[in-house]
């Protein structure tokens, strides 16, 4: 097992991407922090994993307040004693132009999926240096090339590139890896209600060449990848999953 005796912390693992990995990386041996704002859906992560006879726990937390992060950082080390990898996955999405956007949104998507990021590495580094372990940032193709009509998610997922790389380059000689994944656009609750509007689906589904989208699975089997010491040479990479778009 790829992934066997190690610790990972997942935010956002009620559902979508962070539930996948969380199921992923606990088949691979794994014990699993499945962290998510809802209590209910990251219970029933935990359940699944653990009807698998792995180990998990779960903590329901907001990852944009300080208070919750030094928390479930803490309940990682009470629990499993270790971390090894944290999979920074939680984010929003907030659809509009410049001009459009509210400052509410604007401010909830820099809290989420940037300062959210900023939280949890800082306090999981300590214990990152300790096993020489590995962050894993979810930023986005949005967060590389143009993309239309979401100015918060777009600027908050290229932040999030550059994050990744400084931090690569500060922690590479104390043993930890950081990387991020680039999602294209997938099957999850965050783009549920879009993509039953058919032109909206179509708009989606245009610009990439496997003419697909992606599934949960394909980030998991990526953040499983990069977590795993098979990229133990790997840091600071922004590694696209995304059926081409990003290249076409």
């Amino acid at each position: 097992m790829l992934l066997e005796n190690k610790v990972a912390i997942i935010t956002g693992a009620g559902s979508g991407f962070g539930r996948a990995t969380a199921e992923l990386y606990a088949n691979e041996g794994a014990k699993i922090v499945a962290v998510d704002f809802n209590e209910e859906a990251v219970q029933e992560t935990v359940q699944v994993i653990q009807d698998k006879e792995s180990e998990a726990i779960a903590v329901t937390a907001d990852v944009s307040k300080d208070a919750d992060v030094k928390n479930f950082i803490q309940k990682a080390i009470d629990t499993y004693g270790q971390i090894d990898i944290l999979f920074n996955n939680a984010g929003v999405y907030a659809p509009g132009t410049v001009e459009e956007t509210d400052i509410e949104d604007w401010n909830h998507s820099l809290d989420v999926n940037i300062t959210a990021l900023f939280l949890a590495s800082k306090y999981a580094i300590p214990h990152l240096k300790e096993s020489k372990g590995n962050i894993i940032n979810t930023a986005s193709a949005g967060g590389i090339i143009g993309f239309p009509d979401a100015i918060s998610y777009a600027a908050t997922k290229g932040a999030v590139l550059s994050f990744t790389r400084a931090m690569a380059v500060d922690y590479a000689e104390e043993g930890v890896r950081v990387n991020a994944i680039c999602p294209g656009t997938g099957e999850t609750g965050m783009t549920k209600d879009l993509l039953e509007v058919d032109d909206i689906y179509q708009g989606f589904i245009s610009p990439i060449p496997m003419k697909r989208l992606g599934k949960p699975d394909d980030i998991a089997y990526a953040a499983l990848f990069l977590g795993s010491d098979q990229a133990s040479y790997i840091t600071g990479h922004a590694l696209p999953v995304d059926g081409g778009w990003t290249m076409s």
